[in-house]
């Protein structure tokens, strides 16, 4: 099977090809403008299939298909929103060589217009598909599974790129191009417009058990969710798609930027693009981490609903995720599953179930969240990863109500001054071996109030769930400190991990956040609790570990 690949040694055009290449029999035309760069693909390329570069410009389509006879086409070039009237000329030249097609465009007018071709798609007895990417092939298959049980009404949504992950120069000509631009979306049940990145909100993606990413600045993008999602779902009366690049100072700068250009209606910022490129791909510092969400509100049995789904990518898989779609599409052709003739948006290419199979051993991991009013605590914060913790971890953060839990522990104390003096403050115990603990919980403004006593020591802590930049964590005070901690499952142990602290509401360095190993878990039907406390430039300032069982 020979696939023709335009921009096939760019940045979504290249992890395409990767994801192809334990697959045997397929030869890829690596086809560009720029020859060296093809060939150079090429020799660094490893897999299955064959590869060949191919001087290609996008003018050139009917000639080249003529000579190649490819049986499929695919355009990962770019930026489709600046082809203007000759913009599905590479659609056309496939129609006329009856060779199926598809593509990544991100463009919102590209991808909603491109059913104008359905009947000369059906004649030609080929399939042409367009948008095959993220948006809006992932965010179509998970509104379709949260439409089972709602009727959607208010539906919004974002991407957040690993800082590492490379944005092409094609990228970021179309993001910057439409930044402060009007864009076309769904308000208040009306055809409405949005203004391209001058319009922001905060958003936590956290996939239920998982390490949460930090609390990011998404702002409005111009993609094809926008138009095509609506009339798939008649009673949805809002939509919202944004991106959350990191680093946000400089996401900030591009907010600015487009504020100002609709303020005063400059000329497109497009201009700019090649700086942000190469400012943005220099930036490559924090997290190796991406993600995706998802959120709906709407209506079952005349009650409100809310669902949003979270998608966590770990390292270099979160980049591919993109490619993906066309890789699924052309998996299942192989299989013999051939996508029905006539030319559409890509929204039913896949459903959730092919997005997960492609996800299956990698390090990516999605999730559902739903609100749970009057849920106690942790069960709000871990959502269903809370049933996957052991019997006794669960009977402990289950109930909401006042409760006891008594047994004994061993304390360990940092010897140097500062950890003696921190210790001292908060009223941590002292070192000792067998003492007696209880702990006792009770309900405090929302969350509770933790009391424990450590042979007659006895300090407290309030907790409760977070908000704003500590959204999806756990917030514990201890005196005028605040420390947001992430709750994360690892086989069978609840982990708490600190993300973020405070004093009185004022942010402090992440460099200087204690941190240290603590977990919960079960041992002999018992509850197990280890847990350590250590700053940088103190070291450990008190560790304990014990069992508990309900008094």
């Amino acid at each position: 099977m020979k696939i023709l690949i335009l921009g096939g040694y760019g940045v979504f055009g290249g992890r395409l090809a990767r994801l192809l290449s334990d697959l045997h029999g397929l030869e890829l035309l690596i086809c560009g403008r720029n020859l060296p760069a093809a060939q150079a693909f090429c020799d660094t390329y490893s897999g299955a299939p064959t590869v060949r570069p191919l001087r290609l410009d996008r003018t050139e389509v009917a000639a080249a298909l003529t000579a190649e006879q490819p049986a499929l086409v695919i355009d990962a070039s770019g930026p489709f929103q600046d082809y203007g009237a000759q913009g599905y000329q590479v659609v056309e030249a496939c129609i006329a060589a009856r060779v199926p097609y598809l593509d990544f465009a991100d463009a919102a007018d590209f991808v909603f217009g491109i059913d104008r071709y359905d009947a000369q798609a059906k004649a030609a007895g080929i399939f042409v598909l367009s948008g095959v990417s993220s948006f809006p092939v992932l965010t179509a298959a998970v509104l379709r599974e949260m439409a089972k049980v709602m009727e959607l009404r208010v539906v919004d949504g974002g991407i957040a790129p690993s800082p590492y992950a490379g944005i092409g120069l094609n990228v970021m000509r179309a993001v910057v191009g439409y930044a402060g631009s009007p864009v076309k979306l769904r308000r208040h049940g009306q055809p409405g417009q949005g203004v391209g990145l001058a319009e922001s909100r905060r958003f936590t993606v956290a996939v239920p058990g998982r390490l949460p990413l930090r609390n990011l600045h998404f702002s409005l993008v111009d993609v094809p969710d926008l138009q095509v999602l609506p009339p798939e779902h008649p009673g949805m009366t809002d939509i919202w798609i944004g991106a959350g690049p990191v680093p946000e100072v400089l996401h900030r700068v591009l907010n600015l930027l487009a504020k100002t250009r609709a303020r005063f209606r400059l000329p497109s910022l497009e201009p700019l693009s090649p700086l942000f490129y190469r400012v943005l791909n220099l930036m490559k510092f924090g997290e190796h981490r991406g993600g995706m969400y998802v959120r709906a509100r709407g209506q079952h049995a005349s009650a409100p609903v809310e669902l949003t789904w979270h998608l966590l990518a770990e390292g270099d898989d979160g980049p591919y995720i993109p490619s993906m779609a066309i890789e699924a599409v052309i998996r299942k052709w192989l299989a013999g599953e051939r996508p029905a003739d006539g030319a559409r948006p890509a929204t039913h290419a896949l459903e959730l179930a092919d997005y997960e199979a492609l996800f299956a051993g990698r390090s990516i991991h999605t999730g559902f969240r739903r609100e749970q009013p009057g849920a106690a605590l942790y069960p709000q914060l871990l959502g269903t990863a809370f049933e996957t913790l052991p019997a006794q971890v669960q009977a402990l953060h289950r109930d909401a109500q006042p409760r006891h839990w008594r047994g004994q522990a061993d304390i360990r104390r940092g010897r140097g001054v500062l950890a003696r003096v921190v210790a001292a403050v908060i009223g941590f115990p002292k070192e000792g071996e067998a003492v007696p603990v209880t702990v006792s919980f009770a309900p405090e403004r929302g969350g509770e109030r933790w009391t424990r006593d450590f042979g007659g020591r006895r300090f407290s802590s309030w907790q409760r769930r977070g908000e704003g930049r500590n959204d999806a964590l756990l917030v514990e005070r201890f005196g005028l400190i605040d420390v947001a901690i992430a709750l994360v499952v690892e086989s069978d142990r609840l982990c708490l991990v600190p993300r973020r602290w405070s004093v009185l509401g004022v942010p402090l360095p992440t460099c200087l956040l204690p941190k240290g190993t603590t977990f919960e878990t079960e041992r002999d039907g018992q509850f197990v609790f280890d847990v350590e406390i250590a700053a940088p430039l103190i070291g450990l300032i008190v560790g304990y570990r014990g069992r508990l069982l309900p008094a």
